[in-house]
């Protein structure tokens, strides 16, 4: 068809142009009339419009519920020509009390849950408008805010409600736009309602001041706000990053003995459902080990999530996974996006606060304009009819010889000087009204109109008075609807040094060949005299053994090192304390360690000093020094430590100051010992050199640091021990084949391991099977380096695996291991 057939002509349009403009245009729709919130009431326009459609249906709270879907298709029909679900599903959030703080539409039938089930069709549901709501559209009809035409200029519809309430603040908002996205916590409404009548009594309060009166977000499901850090910020810029948490605590089960976690409260927005079965699939994957059963129990009372876990794990650090892991520990980012006069804005708390006090005083004033207008109008025809009144007879006379209403009127008008709304009162007046009673009823009403009118325009004239009512109407609101507040704002512990919480305390830690660690005060063992059977010091399960154990205090740093040539780091205090007959917590539960990684050695360190080294040593004899410092890392996925070659692994690690001798040990009781200089510093990833030559089905089994005092404490596997001269090993080149350090054989077993001592010091010893027995170095006879010792240790059928030096600090326990005692066996 041609152009001149349909009587119009074609223009040349630029794409790029066109494109750009039709974008912004769809921009601007999408900004001003469907994703953001007004500043004024908190509303999107399809909110706005759900309960402007309440108000129209005269769906208030004192009326019977009515089906959902009526209003939806009204306010489809209406306001909303956008398709039913969007409204539908607009209607279902603000009933639903875990997804809206003040829930604004009050519904009867299946409207979700937590758990996001999906509300029932709108034609099974019913609702009707929530008491808190009626606030929302108080004097609507009082001209007190803008109308505007529907889509199809039928009628028209607000552009605000009156909002007597800062509902942007209690309600808070999400949205996303084009290039923009609202996020608005919601509040707690006594709260927010303070801190507006604090503004209004002095405009000059800076933000710092109103925190004092709001929190922080008050969120429906509760839950905790860690720190106040990004509370601040986004007060302070309109955005902010919170940290939030579930709700849980840790108890003892009374049956069985063991703990479990319940959780109560969640984060804002968490599906419950899928946050359970997150929590599942972690424990599926041996991601989390340790959870027994999880089951919900949450009923119409409240949610209940129960956690069950095995005896020998740490609930604090099953729990600090599951926030680590799960939705249990969720982040809102706070962006104050909202409308103020049509424009897009990122608000401060107190321009929130400022633009809802603006608002309110508008409202105020074009209500009392309205009320007093309609009050002089009724006083107008008051007027005219006490004039009537008082020349009844005339009156009567005058419309009697009138030919019809309209000469009437114009009569009256004439006659009285009356105007035609007066006249027309007049002409319309009862008969009634002619009573003295009627009489003395319309000059009380009439005394009552003028008090009114006084009253507003006093009200006009006065800005104070403005504000008074707004502080009252605030205050009603806050009697009727105020509550506690639910979400509780706590220390970000993850950023908090506990430390200085910590008393500083001499500990034991032990840890196991399949990476069970524990940790005891020192005092838990008692000193006994050599050759004693010990006391049970850890329920290891079957086939597992003690590997590591030394002594240290709650502050220091305990560095893990692994088979894969990683060092990871924790605080002694981190480590669970355990009974002396517990097998303690699998160490998976406190570093993040990889599939078949192990734990090969351990040791403690006060801090990470420039002044020191860390010389260490592997089962093939390979030696290196590197930097202490360069291990100073907080990484949780740790470190590499060292380069190991195939079918080596680390046995020994020891702190130096680069001026000393080292020793190395094998298990067929050979020793090297040489200058530490003759190891050449080394970075982190490094191999190393060789140590010691090993001959065949020989490897080292312990490394120590010489210096000028002190003897070398040797043992076997079955207990021999002995205490040598340090002066009997001489000084070798590295990389030599070593002297002899203990004569082996049958009886004694190979060799266990070395240790540098005093005679003042005591040993911690244990075997394989749990045993652990404390004596004093004193008790051990010094002999020459090939001699074999003495038996310190009673192994029976089980053989040594480790022993660590105590230093002894109270004499009374010196006291006490110098008496004979009975030994002491404890299951």
């Amino acid at each position: 068809m041609s152009d001149e057939m349909q009587g119009g002509k074609v223009l040349p349009v630029e794409i790029a142009d066109e494109m750009r403009k039709s974008f912004i245009d769809y921009a601007m729709s999408v900004i001003v009339s469907r994703a953001l919130p007004d500043v004024r009431d908190g509303l999107k326009p399809v909110h706005r419009r759900i309960l402007y459609t309440l108000h129209e249906l005269g769906l208030t709270p004192n009326k019977p519920y009515s089906k959902s879907a009526r209003l939806v298709g009204d306010c489809m029909g209406k306001f909303h020509p956008h398709g039913d679900s969007s409204i539908y599903d607009a209607v279902v959030r603000m009933d639903q009390d875990f997804a809206s703080r003040y829930p604004l539409i009050d519904g009867h039938g299946n409207f979700g849950s937590i758990d996001g089930d999906s509300a029932a069709a709108m034609r099974y549901t019913e609702l009707r408008m929530a008491k808190m709501a009626t606030y929302m559209l108080a004097d609507i009809d009082k001209d007190t805010v803008d109308f505007t035409p529907n889509y199809d200029e039928k009628q028209d519809e607000p552009t605000v409600l009156p909002a007597k309430f800062p509902n942007l603040l209690v309600n808070g908002s999400s949205g996303i736009a084009v290039g923009m996205a609202t996020n608005i916590p919601p509040h707690n409404l006594s709260e927010v309602i303070a801190a507006t009548i604090a503004l209004m009594d002095n405009p000059e309060l800076s933000i710092d001041e109103l925190i004092q009166y709001i929190q922080g977000p008050d969120f429906p499901t509760g839950g905790s706000i860690m720190g106040y850090e990004g509370i601040r910020s986004a007060y302070t810029t309109g955005r902010g990053s919170i940290k939030t948490r579930a709700k849980a605590k840790i108890e003892r089960m009374e049956k069985s003995g063991k703990t479990r976690i319940l959780v109560t409260e969640i984060p804002f927005m968490v599906n419950k459902a899928r946050m359970i079965e997150k929590i599942a699939d972690l424990v599926r994957d041996k991601k989390l080990d340790g959870i027994t059963d999880l089951r919900d129990e949450s009923d119409r009372s409240g949610m209940r999530i129960v956690i069950e876990l095995r005896r020998d794990v740490n609930p604090k650090v099953i729990l600090n996974k599951l926030y680590k892991h799960t939705q249990m520990e969720e982040t809102f980012g706070v962006n104050m996006l909202a409308l103020v006069n049509g424009q897009p804005k990122t608000l401060t708390l107190k321009d929130m606060l400022h633009y809802f006090i603006e608002h309110q005083k508008d409202v105020i004033v074009r209500r009392t304009k309205f009320e007093l207008n309609k009050a002089e109008a009724e006083a107008h025809i008051i007027e005219g009819l006490r004039i009537a009144l008082d020349h009844i007879d005339e009156v009567i006379e005058t419309i009697r010889s009138s030919t019809n209403e309209a000469n009437a009127r114009e009569n009256l008008s004439i006659r009285f000087g009356l105007s035609e709304i007066q006249a027309q009162a007049i002409v319309d007046m009862r008969l009634k009204r002619l009573t003295g009673l009627e009489r003395e009823k319309l000059e009380n009403q009439y005394q009552d109109l003028m008090n009114t009118i006084a009253h507003l325009k006093a009200i006009l004239a006065s800005a104070s008075m403005v504000i008074g009512i707004i502080k009252a109407e605030l205050e009603e609101i806050n009697r009727k609807f105020g509550d506690a507040r639910r979400t509780m704002i706590t220390v970000d512990v993850s950023k908090m040094d506990i430390e200085d919480l910590i008393a500083v305390e001499d500990v034991v830690i032990t840890v196991t060949h399949y990476g069970y660690i524990k940790r005891l005060p020192l005092s838990t063992y008692k000193s006994q005299h050599r050759g004693g059977k010990g006391v049970h010091g850890m329920a290891t399960k079957e086939r597992d053994f003690v590997e590591h154990l030394f002594t240290t205090t709650t502050h220091h740093y305990i560095l893990f090192f692994t088979s894969q040539g990683k060092v990871y780091r924790l605080k002694a205090h981190e480590i669970p304390e355990a009974s002396r007959v517990g097998k303690g917590t699998a160490v998976i539960n406190l570093l993040n360690l990889s599939q078949h990684e192990m734990i090969t050695a351990v040791m403690a360190i006060k801090d990470y000093s420039s002044d020191f080294f860390l010389i260490t040593a592997t089962k093939k004899g390979i030696m290196k020094k590197t930097a202490l410092q360069e291990y100073d890392s907080s990484r949780k996925d740790g470190l590499i430590a060292l380069t190991l070659d195939d079918e080596d692994e680390l046995i020994g690690v020891k702190l130096t100051q680069g001026l000393d001798d080292i020793l190395l040990a094998t298990k067929n009781g050979i020793a090297i010992r040489f200058a530490e200089s003759d190891v050449r510093y080394m970075g982190r990833t490094a191999r190393g050199v060789k140590g010691i030559r090993l001959e065949a089905n020989d490897e080292v089994v312990g490394m120590d640091v010489i210096g000028d005092e002190g003897e070398l404490l040797t043992m076997s596997v079955n207990g021999f021990a002995k205490r040598t001269n340090l002066k009997e090993f001489r000084v070798q080149g590295r990389g030599g084949k070593g002297i002899i350090v203990m004569k082996l054989n049958d009886k004694t077993g190979t060799l266990v391991g070395i240790k540098v001592v005093q005679v003042e010091d005591q040993l911690m010893v244990i075997t394989n099977n749990g045993i652990m027995l404390r004596i004093q170095v004193a008790s051990i006879s010094n002999q020459g380096r090939s001699a074999q010792g003495v038996m310190a240790m009673r192994t029976g059928a089980s053989s040594v695996v480790a022993f660590a030096k105590v230093l002894m600090k109270d004499e009374e326990e010196i006291g006490e291991s110098e008496e004979s005692e009975e030994s002491e066996e404890e299951d």
